[in-house]
């Protein structure tokens, strides 16, 4: 299977060393990974914005680049549930019959449904605390949501246990918005900020050394907050550490 490595703007721009790291532990794990090239936005940012009609022109522009791969793979949840739910229609509306929202995967879900991946390299002997990003519980399935009476899953979980040394731990909230929701955090600064706020000490109370998640934008946020308050955790991507000594 050829595999095409979709990188959002903002982890290419803000946090290559995620995108950096996903191509690795793809490659490590023997698969046929490639990186094309001219990569623009996905759209998602006109599209919350109210202006879903200026994100054709992306989402026609990441058809045509992720034409001849069998799955597209990506380091963000968010940027993934976008093309998966959102491309289909705002292409429908352009006259093009949408593909790659039928072949794309976060790169967790990925490795833990279509890899199967079973073993890993990776040693990371540090305290985390997992982040469940709304978009990864609630459209693409990397965990049970909480409003569910359906049984506990978590692939990241799942997918963190085969790294060495690690202990893992879930806030008491578990799928709690961080408050950061794209251009909510723009609109609504204040109560994005105290939502931040308490799911940051939500982490904390685990006794955890890092926050880590499957995506960068919820990281980001809570990164904010973290520094701007001097608190003593840190933020990581999964694929970071799942990719460690690589």
């Amino acid at each position: 299977m050829k595999i095409g490595l979709f990188i959002p703007c903002y982890i290419n721009a803000v946090y290559p060393e995620v995108g950096v790291a996903s191509y690795k532990l793809l490659k490590s794990l023997g698969l046929d990974v490639d990186y094309p090239l001219d990569q623009t936005c996905c759209g998602q940012p006109m599209a919350n914005a109210g202006f879903e009609h200026e994100s054709a022109g992306l989402a026609l522009r990441m058809e045509e680049l992720f034409r001849s791969y069998d799955y597209v793979v990506g380091p963000s949840a968010s940027c993934v549930a976008f093309v998966k739910e959102n491309h289909p229609g705002i292409l429908e509306k352009a006259g093009h019959v949408c593909m790659n929202s039928k072949k794309i995967y976060d790169i967790c879900e990925f490795l833990h449904d279509i890899v199967k991946v079973k073993e890993l390299k990776a040693e990371f002997p540090h305290k985390v605390s997992i982040h469940n990003s709304c978009h990864g519980v609630r459209e693409l399935h990397l965990s049970s949501p909480s409003e569910r009476n359906i049984p506990y899953f978590s692939k990241l979980r799942d997918l963190l246990s085969l790294v060495k040394g690690i202990e893992i731990f879930e806030p008491k909230r578990v799928d709690e918005c961080c408050g950061f929701g794209g251009m909510f955090a723009i609109e609504e600064p204040e109560v994005s900020v105290c939502m931040g706020q308490d799911k940051v000490k939500d982490h904390m109370s685990t006794g955890a050394e890092y926050i880590t998640g499957a995506d960068s934008s919820c990281l980001m946020h809570m990164e904010g907050v973290i520094k701007r308050d001097n608190l003593p955790i840190k933020t990581i991507h999964i694929v970071e550490i799942l990719a460690s000594g690589l």
